[in-house]
């Protein structure tokens, strides 16, 4: 009885193992009925090399069907046309890094349901056009760093719900079209390279559910009305290291649910208005560091109804205008704690000092002066204005 149940045994051994043999030869003829390029190297029916073979088009009737890791470095295809992977169903991982791509075509990746990773870098591309990288539903990283990017159009990323990495470091993107990420959800980092010089009105409406937004070494005329219109559901947005120009009124406004929003050690020209409400959801505000040449016209210019506010080593200009600076919501009532983490920008012999060495009881507000170029011409602007408007008096009576 043993020796019958062994022989069973060894009886159905073999047959798994002429089943699989005849599984792993069906693989093979299939991978070869497809062929392999004389430009690739066919590791498996599963991995593909197709690196450095002077490749003009992409050979994707050529690839066995079964390929899920795909590498298509440093050939010679300038453009990556609509579907050109077409049949590669089942592809997981792409490379295209070091070709001479010049441009890539709306829809150029449709149909590749199971991409996960997708790497395009070092390489002449000069845009992201429009619908480039529309309805790659389940890439969760996709790597554009070391290209020639100097802009993103809008809907570059419609449909493409699942990406949580997007590295863009490394190029000299000028312009964030409005958006330019619209569609884009669960986003964990999504970091922009140095430079950028304009971010359009609602660049960044419809990404949602970001873990990191990063935006450092800007150097914008102007952080615009309704720049972040749209973006919800933020981890955390850093905005530092940068020229703001001028923050003009709205720029935050439609911003919703932000659990940290950081801006950090920036150069601003004017604060024209800086509302945070209670609708845009705000947990953390952390104004650090940032160099403000000319402050809020009104202390109501600047309404800070988030949760929580630091705002610290900062400077500000220590003449007229610091009045609506310590009566503004930066302050939150303690003008004493806020005078002595924070410093003066201007006049110059106050430059670099706390704010706290000034005595801002003996400076006018700024509707009372006249000449506003230092602490002195504060103090005596009043007098300076009623010699002023007395002379006028009097030679209006002289000249009826």
């Amino acid at each position: 009885m043993y020796r019958r149940a062994q022989i069973c045994i060894y009886y159905l051994l073999c047959i798994a193992a002429v089943d699989l043999t005849f599984t792993s030869d069906s693989e093979i003829t299939t991978a070869k009925s497809r062929g392999c390029p004389p430009e690739c190297i066919c590791l498996s029916p599963k991995q593909v090399l197709c690196n450095t073979g002077g490749l003009e088009d992409i050979p994707a009737n050529q690839l066995p069907e079964t390929v899920e890791e795909l590498s298509l470095t440093k050939n010679n295809f300038p453009v990556i046309r609509g579907d050109a992977f077409a049949g590669l169903r089942i592809l997981r991982k792409l490379t295209l890094d070091g070709n001479n791509i010049t441009s890539i075509r709306p829809f150029a990746f449709r149909g590749l349901n199971r991409l996960r990773e997708l790497s395009i870098q070092h390489t002449p591309l000069p845009c992201i056009e429009k619908f480039s990288f529309a309805a790659l539903q389940n890439v969760s990283v996709l790597l554009l760093a070391n290209n020639k990017i100097r802009y993103v159009e809008g809907y570059s990323f419609a449909g493409t719900s699942n990406v949580q990495v997007i590295l863009l470091i490394n190029n000299p993107l000028l312009t964030v079209q409005s958006h330019a990420f619209a569609g884009l959800t669960n986003v964990v980092r999504l970091v922009f390279p140095s430079g950028i010089r304009t971010i359009e009105q609602d660049a960044f409406h419809g990404l949602q559910h970001v873990g990191l937004l990063k935006l450092t070494y800007m150097d914008l005329s102007g952080l615009r009305a309704y720049t972040f219109r749209g973006l919800s559901h933020v981890y955390s947005l850093n905005i530092q290291e940068s020229d703001l120009g001028v923050v003009q009124k709205d720029a935050f406004a439609d911003l919703a649910h932000v659990d940290r929003l950081n801006i950090l050690n920036n150069k601003v020209d004017l604060i024209e208005r800086l509302h945070l409400r209670h609708d845009n959801y705000i947990d953390l505000l952390r104004f650090h560091g940032n160099h403000v040449l000319e402050a809020p016209r009104h202390p109501r210019d600047i309404l800070l109804e988030v949760k929580t506010l630091s705002a610290i080593d900062n400077h500000f200009p220590c003449d007229c205008q610091a009045h609506n600076v310590l009566e503004s919501d930066f302050v939150r009532g303690n003008s004493v704690e806020f005078q002595r983490r924070n410093y003066c920008i201007s006049p110059f012999e106050y430059n670099g000092k706390p704010m706290n060495v000034v005595d801002f009881d003996l400076v006018a507000r700024c509707h009372d002066n006249v000449m506003q170029d230092n602490l002195g011409s504060g103090v005596v602007g009043v007098s300076c204005l009623s010699t002023l408007l007395f002379g006028f008096l009097f030679l209006a009576k002289f000249f009826r």
